[in-house]
């Protein structure tokens, strides 16, 4: 939800946020696509910093992400981003797949 919520945020008004889940071996991979214009240069980690903003937009605490990611990790996971220049962001989250029995 964070990750759907800061998407929507950011992205630039009559573009489009998209989410993409698929498997690959033994994981579940989860996309969540923006276009808020891409990044500023070695940002990529630090948006993951609790109470961290790098945007105008200072109407949330600055955690979303951070409890994205330790969410993620809680189940295994791990929780990354990618930038896209001049475009946006992809946040992939990526979770070991289990079988049901």
């Amino acid at each position: 939800m964070n990750l759907l919520h800061n998407a929507f945020k950011f992205t630039h008004s009559h573009t489009q946020v998209s989410l993409n889940a698929y498997a690959v071996g033994e994981r579940i991979l989860i996309d969540v696509k923006d276009q808020c214009g891409g990044l500023p240069p070695s940002s990529t980690e630090k948006m993951f910093t609790p109470f961290t903003q790098h945007s105008h937009d200072r109407t949330g605490m600055g955690l979303g992400l951070s409890i994205a990611r330790k969410s993620v990790e809680a189940d295994g996971g791990t929780l990354s981003v990618r930038d896209v220049p001049g475009t946006g962001c992809i946040f992939t989250i990526d979770l070991p797949r289990y079988s049901l029995r």
